[in-house]
């Protein structure tokens, strides 16, 4: 119920200020002022003879600023003298005022009785100004402003004076309720941080409502002399001029307020439903033809963006302000540094979306950007994260990745296996069969290979003084390639020994003969016997 009355009051509100607009209007044709002491005597309307309206009520306010300042005056000496088309208001021979018929019609009121109540006006303001300017009235009112001095003088004087035990107290009071702010782990704000700040504030505060105390009287003091009584005026239209403002501004604001809220809580359920749409099909639960589970992600993030980005355009002619040059001159300066500043970050950011969906590799492929090999830790907008075998962290912008080329060792791993390699050269000495098979034998020896997936060998070229085979095996541990493929040479090291083949450059075995094998002696034949070096010598 509550709520609905405060819609109400909202929906209200306007149709106030627009009922109130004609009443300010009908203020505003009431004419031009005679002012005096800073008082409105009446308003002037039409224009007589050769004067204007404006010009009449200048000439009147002038000629009663002249007269209240003489001091042989005697206000009941100002008459009203009956002419033909006119009732004039004069004192002596000189006319201060004349009321013309016109006049009278636009008062809707009978020319004397008008004019007589105008006389009435002038003698009472010009009699107050008398009585206040009075000897005796001022001094009885300096006695008050310095009574009024006195007492503002007496509550500073007190408020020094107790302010530091008052807060001495609150701060002993309030210490044992203090444990200090903190954001999860993070202590933001100490105990005896907090007691700073409030002692802080207290000073604060203190000079705040002293300043306000004087503010307030001065006021009252200059209202007690004619002379000062604008002054006054002037003090209190400080304060309530900006605060008439910012309600006036807060009544106007509140229809575009509704139509903002309208808008943003729109656009707040869009996005809670493209969200939910997000997630339902990055857990598998539902699927789209060509639309991967991984692009769910990154394809929420695009269209929140965007979303936002319209939502703001939408609003923005609603904000206060809006239409502003400033605000349309900060707009186009800030559109020139992107422009002109983030050409590159821009670059890797449409690479970066490029990259989402050409799918070149998830998080936790084993991949090869350029010379770098590693894991994917980390796809961002602008950069990627690599993470080496070294446990080093390479971070390679998005352009240089859509530039290159990049080899994915998990993509095809985990179904049909990742063919890992290596070549070995062995003399033509010993027979490739026998080579074929020893390779064969330490790859299904070799932790991580894949033994239900035959390895195979291949000679891939035939040296002047070895040939060069090369064992390929399956495995479905990419990101354990290179201790994969240090047991593979490991165990390719043990068949050859336990076989007794020399895995050696046969360059270096055309120089020797008989020397001893470069076959470890815990892999020889018990009964092995180094040979002697022959040379033999034949003479011709």
């Amino acid at each position: 119920m509550k709520l609905f009355k405060l819609l109400f009051l909202l929906l209200l509100l306007p149709s106030v200020v627009i009922a109130n607009a004609p009443a300010d209007t009908a203020k505003a044709r009431k004419g031009i002022p005679i002012v005096l002491n800073s008082d409105t005597l009446f308003h002037v309307q039409n224009r007589l003879g050769s004067l204007s309206a404006a010009e009449r009520a200048t000439r009147t306010s002038a000629i009663l600023a002249r007269l209240e300042g003489n001091m042989l005056l005697i206000a009941d000496s100002i008459k009203v003298r009956e002419e033909e088309a006119t009732s004039d208001i004069i004192y002596g021979k000189e006319i201060i005022f004349s009321v013309a018929n016109i006049d009278a019609d636009s008062a809707k009121i009978n020319r004397q009785a008008l004019a007589k109540i105008y006389r009435f006006r002038m003698v009472d303001s010009i009699k107050n100004y008398k009585a206040q300017t009075d000897i005796t009235e001022l001094l009885l009112r300096t006695g008050q402003g310095l009574l009024i001095l006195l007492v503002l003088a007496i509550a500073i004087f007190f408020l020094n004076k107790y302010s530091n035990r008052i807060l001495n107290a609150a701060t002993l009071r309030l210490s044992k309720h203090l444990k200090g702010v903190r954001v999860r782990n993070y202590e933001l704000l100490t105990k005896a941080g907090e007691i700073v700040l409030f002692r802080k504030a207290f000073h604060i505060f203190k000079y705040v409502f002293i300043a306000f105390l004087v503010y307030i009287t001065l006021p009252f003091i200059f209202r007690l002399f004619p002379w000062t009584k604008s002054w006054s005026d002037t003090l209190i239209d400080f304060v309530l001029s900006p605060l008439r403002n910012m309600f006036s501004s807060v009544v106007q604001f509140i229809p575009n307020l509704i139509t903002i809220v309208i808008v943003v809580v729109v656009f707040k359920y869009i996005n809670r439903l493209i969200k939910f749409l997000a997630s339902e099909i990055e857990a598998g639960k539902l699927k789209i033809s060509g639309f991967y589970a991984d692009w769910a992600k990154p394809t929420y993030n695009i269209i929140r963006f965007i979303l936002y980005a319209f939502m703001l355009v939408v609003i923005w002619p609603y904000l206060p302000g809006s239409d502003l040059a400033i605000f349309k001159g900060v707009s186009v300066f800030l559109g020139l540094l992107i422009s002109l500043g983030s050409s590159t970050a821009i670059g890797n950011i449409v690479a970066g979306l490029v990259i989402t969906y050409m799918r070149p590799f998830r998080i936790g492929d084993r991949v090869k950007i350029g010379d770098t090999t590693g894991d994917v830790i980390e796809k961002a907008f602008l950069v990627t994260r690599i993470k080496t075998i070294k446990n080093e962290i390479i971070t390679i912008p998005n352009s240089a990745i859509l530039n290159g080329n990049t080899i994915n060792y998990s993509l095809m791993a985990h179904d049909d296996g990742l063919i890992v390699h290596t070549t070995v050269t062995i003399g033509y000495e010993t027979p490739w069969t026998q080579i074929h098979q020893l390779l064969i034998e330490a790859a299904l020896r070799c932790e991580g290979i894949l033994k239900y997936r035959q390895p195979f060998v291949l000679q891939t070229s035939l040296d002047d003084w070895y040939v060069s085979y090369q064992v390929n095996a399956y495995t479905n541990e990419p990101n354990s390639m290179a201790q994969v493929y240090s047991n593979l040479h490991q165990e390719i090291q043990n068949v050859f020994f336990e076989n007794g083949v020399e895995i050696m450059s046969p360059h270096y075995q055309a120089m020797r003969d008989g020397n001893e094998t470069s076959i470890p002696s815990a892999y020889r034949a018990k009964d092995y016997k180094i040979p002697d070096f022959n040379i033999k010598y034949k003479s011709k």
